[in-house]
């Protein structure tokens, strides 16, 4: 679904450069997949924006890892290379990045349980009467770990990534201001590193702190303070993107929560009742439903405070059984659900096409209609994809003919 929030002054066709923007909500490790291919298919379809040339660049959760790839020069199609289909020599990536076990963890809670039992056996003998015996044993919850996975790996592979090839892990080298926002454990604060203060952080840092979601990642710890995912407090962040003079906002959420009888009523049904899948089914639902009202609240907020911006805002439709019920955390699915999001976006933007034109072409914008006119549209005919997959297969045919010419000289100076 595409939904163009469009500011009341915008009929009159602005002075200058527009200022445009990029906002990335989360939505686990499927979610950053869902954005690349929304990206993809936007850097496919629009004529005049550059999106490794944006004002600002603000990513929470997931949504940061993308955001920083791009701020730090790599396109949509190199992310998809990287993320999806693992075909950075470079930088491989597997499934264990994003699901270390937390082993450390666990190995330091399991220690602390003897003592914890003790001193809560200690305390229940000292006053059975007063305090029961379910309530003494409720210190034994600190020997649950704070996390299933660790998420070091992800800040790891992050720092070797925008250390090398021209890219940095800086902040204050960045050649346009980026935002990666998380969540002060202790006082539920909103970070956005990358600002006043908070710009001395590594950028992989930010980066794991913001995907850190509580109960599946250990929080990260900088300067002191323990830091979790940047959704806690609001979902999209859009509002960052505009404080900093964007006058058009790009924004992508992969999670809506799933209407059944809508697709019921399309011919689509996936279960008759939502509760009829099971626990997981019912906290998704519930999840999704809470983020996505937060960010309602947030969008029709724009309207009135930000009178002179364009927010155009890209995610599923509510019916869509493909993305609510694909597991958010499965690393095995990202082609099918990058393709899907591409096929879905570049839908959207045909569908919405002649309501879209005059609100992009304010800002120096234009639909590419040979884009749009693919049917159907599939990520293997995308451009930009095919441009970068050309010059990765010429670049690495130059390396091993460069390789081969240095075999033959060595050979014939042998001799």
């Amino acid at each position: 679904m595409l939904r163009a929030h469009a500011g009341r002054r915008s009929k009159r066709r602005r002075q200058g450069r527009s200022r445009v923007g990029l906002a990335l909500a989360g939505g686990g490790p499927l979610g950053g997949i869902y954005e690349i291919g929304a990206l993809l298919a936007l850097d496919d379809a629009l004529e005049g924006v550059d999106f490794n040339d944006l004002e600002v660049y603000v990513g929470v959760s997931s949504g940061s890892l993308i955001a920083s790839g791009l701020a730090n020069r790599l396109s949509p199609p190199e992310l998809y290379r990287i993320y999806i289909e693992n075909g950075s020599d470079e930088h491989p990536i597997s499934p264990g990045v994003f699901q270390r076990p937390a082993l450390w963890e666990y190995y330091e809670r399991a220690v602390s349980l003897p003592a914890l039992l003790l001193d809560a056996l200690t305390r229940y003998l000292q006053n059975p009467l007063e305090r029961g015996l379910l309530a003494s044993l409720q210190a034994l919850g600190r020997a649950l770990p704070t996390g299933v996975f660790d998420s070091a790996p992800v800040g790891r592979f992050l720092a070797r990534l925008y250390s090398s090839g021209g890219r940095t892990d800086d902040f204050r080298s960045l050649t346009r201001p980026l935002y990666v926002v998380a969540t002060d454990l202790d006082s539920g604060e909103s970070v956005a590193f990358g600002g006043k203060g908070w710009d001395h952080v590594p950028i992989s840092t930010a980066v794991q702190a913001s995907t850190a979601l509580p109960g599946l990642f250990l929080p990260t710890r900088i300067d002191g303070r323990d830091f979790v995912d940047g959704a806690l407090r609001k979902t999209l962040h859009a509002s960052v993107a505009l404080r900093e003079g964007a006058n058009l906002v790009f924004c992508v959420n992969p999670l809506v929560p799933f209407d059944a009888a809508m697709a019921r009523a399309k011919g689509r049904p996936k279960h008759e009742k939502l509760v009829d899948g099971g626990l997981p089914v019912v906290l998704s639902q519930t999840f999704r439903a809470l983020i996505h009202s937060r960010m309602q609240v947030g969008m029709a907020k724009y309207d009135t405070e930000y009178k002179d911006a364009d927010v155009l805002l890209l995610e599923p439709d509510p019916d869509d059984a493909e993305m609510f019920f694909v597991n958010v955390f499965s690393y095995a699915n990202r082609k099918r659900v990058c393709d899907h999001a591409y096929r879905n976006t570049l839908r959207e933007l045909v569908r919405r096409a002649r309501e879209l034109k005059p609100m992009l072409a304010r800002h120096g914008i234009a639909l590419r209609p040979q884009v749009l006119r693919q049917d159907p549209a599939h990520i293997r005919t995308s451009p930009s994809l095919r441009r970068v997959s050309g010059r990765t297969l010429r670049h690495g045919l130059g390396a091993s003919l460069a390789l081969l010419d240095d075999w033959v000289q060595a050979r014939q100076g042998a001799r």
